[in-house]
């Protein structure tokens, strides 16, 4: 017999083709973010996480007071950490170009935000600060989304003139009339808290860019003179540093019983902590139990083993961001990276310390773990930037691999 010789199945062949194609594609998306993204990421979704259920803790006993309902709080928590997940990775895949030709726009928007706290009827006082915007059944912080602008301002201001920021007055011309004035539209409100994380993002921001130490030094000067200034105005914030110190807040009395209650909730937890959901202090003994006091609610259930664990994690967010920044070679990425670091950071140390009695009160949420909607959203929107930083770091550092055996055959032949 004779054999027939087999045509080729190109249409298998195709297939085959086709599906390891696929496999490449899958193989590469998978592989596509750097390990700075995975640990960022990872780090903020357990911080999130935990928040949640130290809110629902925390606030189980208020909410029933206020709502009849132990979990309004942690709802409304919940239904924020919802809207500000798909955010924070929708933010993660925008372009740096996206944020250097429209961060006037948001950082204005959010100054006149601020500007309607201040001047009109719609702003709300709350603890003798005016720092929240009203608006029908919606309460917002103005405040939150100037932290935000501003960082990605700076960065994109300071990356541009980085040629030039070793004279001062190109140093001062954008950021003191700009940042400073979107900091002193806080500080109207009377906000110290929030305008002392402003300043300090600021000075970040300046000495992760190069300015000199010298500049440095005398921003720090003026920001504690001021600083000063704004802390003596106030009787309630007199009256917060007089608790510090020993004495008796007349202007605000509540500060004695928070600070005192603070450390009760702290000594009861010892190193194992009383047990989650176990909190005695929550049963309206501590005021802002589940915002600005939630350490101690960690402290009291979770031990002094909770405690270090928190401060931990902060510790892992700091060496996530400190590693993007290391990867990165965009001085715009660096800059705004490490604004929204000592952001963070920063506010987590004022928060912590506020409760171990270091600092006088000043009223800052813990990042990532206290209530608050608009400090959750606007926290997890730049931790997106940061990651879509971390992103194009990733696929910078490809290209440039793609490029070397290119250049190297070319200087062979």
């Amino acid at each position: 017999m004779t054999s027939v010789p087999r045509t080729p199945d190109r249409s298998a062949d195709r297939s085959r083709l086709g599906a390891l194609t696929t496999r490449i594609q899958l193989g590469r998306s998978m592989t596509s973010e750097s390990a700075n993204y995975f640990l960022l990421l990872g780090v903020t979704l357990f911080m999130v996480v935990f928040g949640l259920v130290m809110v629902l803790s925390s606030s189980a006993v208020e909410s029933h007071n206020d709502s009849d309902n132990f979990f309004s709080r942690f709802w409304s928590q919940g239904a924020y950490a919802l809207v500000g997940l798909p955010l924070m990775f929708v933010v993660s895949r925008i372009p740096r170009a996206f944020w250097k030709k429209t961060i006037w726009f948001f950082l204005g928007t959010a100054c006149f935000l601020q500007l309607l706290v201040v001047f009109t009827p719609l702003g709300m006082e709350i603890g003798g600060n005016r720092n929240w915007l009203k608006v029908g059944s919606l309460t917002l912080q103005p405040s939150e989304a100037i932290k935000l602008a501003l960082v990605v301002w700076l960065g994109v201001v300071l990356a541009r003139k980085r040629d030039m920021l070793t004279q001062w007055k190109h140093v001062a011309i954008p950021v003191v009339p700009v940042a400073g004035g979107a900091t002193a539209l806080v500080t109207l409100g009377g906000d110290l808290g929030t305008t002392m994380i402003l300043a300090a993002l600021i000075l970040g921001a300046l000495f992760f860019a190069g300015v000199r130490m010298r500049y440095l030094l005398t921003g720090v000067v003026v920001v504690g003179v001021l600083a000063i200034a704004v802390a003596l105005s106030s009787a309630s914030r007199v009256g917060r540093i007089a608790a510090y110190f020993g004495g008796t807040s007349v202007a605000n009395p509540d500060v004695d019983w928070q600070i005192k209650n603070g450390f009760y909730a702290l000594a009861s937890g010892g190193v194992f902590g009383v047990g989650l959901g176990n909190s005695h202090s929550k049963w309206s003994w501590l005021p802002a139990a589940d915002t600005d006091f939630i350490f101690a609610i960690i402290g009291e259930e979770l031990g002094l083993i909770g405690a270090i664990v928190v401060l931990l994690l902060f510790v892992v967010l700091t060496i996530a961001f400190l590693r993007i920044i290391h990867a990165s070679t965009d001085p715009f990425a660096r800059v705004t990276t490490a604004a929204i670091m000592v952001w963070l950071i920063g506010q987590a140390f004022v928060n912590i310390a506020v409760v171990l009695g270091v600092i006088p009160v000043l009223g800052v949420p813990l990042p990532l773990i206290s209530a608050g909607g608009t400090a959750m959203i606007s926290s997890m929107i730049a931790i997106g930037i940061v990651l879509s930083f971390a992103r194009q770091s990733q696929r910078d550092a490809r290209s440039a691999e793609d490029v070397r055996p290119t250049v190297g055959a070319g200087a062979q032949r």
